[in-house]
């Protein structure tokens, strides 16, 4: 497959996220992520096979939404929330990818609970203008 450059990195990143978190289109899914994909997360199990059954163990109600994302090379940093996982709060992620012929080959995360207005020491929002409702 030939070199995708940082521009389509980005869309591919958006369209993948989309189609496996929002549509739980697994097979679909398939096609974006690497059959050697590394999982580097401490709470995801191995491969690809580990990310889509953590995503099949949670709740329908489970979405991601981008707020910002960069790409430099074969990396791409995308800044998002996912809600809906039956936890107390959502998830703030800058989810780090590395692209290998055109795939999501190897990914590494930083997670953070959303602050609320009352915990947020700033007083600022770790996602988008606004508190959580």
């Amino acid at each position: 497959m030939p070199k995708t450059t940082p521009e389509q990195n980005k869309a591919i990143v958006l369209e993948a996220f989309d189609t496996l978190f929002n549509k739980r289109d697994y097979v679909a899914a398939e096609r974006f992520w690497s059959p050697q994909y590394i999982q580097h997360s401490a709470h995801i199990a191995p491969g690809r096979e580990g990310l889509f059954a953590l995503v099949r163990s949670t709740p329908d109600t489970l979405r991601y939404e981008n707020q910002l994302i960069v790409a430099e090379g074969d990396y791409v940093i995308a800044h998002g929330r996912f809600t809906g996982m039956g936890r107390p709060a959502a998830w703030i992620a800058a989810d780090v990818v590395r692209f290998e012929d055109g795939l999501l080959a190897e990914h590494w995360d930083v997670l953070q609970d959303e602050a609320t207005k009352a915990k947020s020491v700033s007083g600022l929002p770790t996602f988008g203008d606004s508190f959580p409702s």
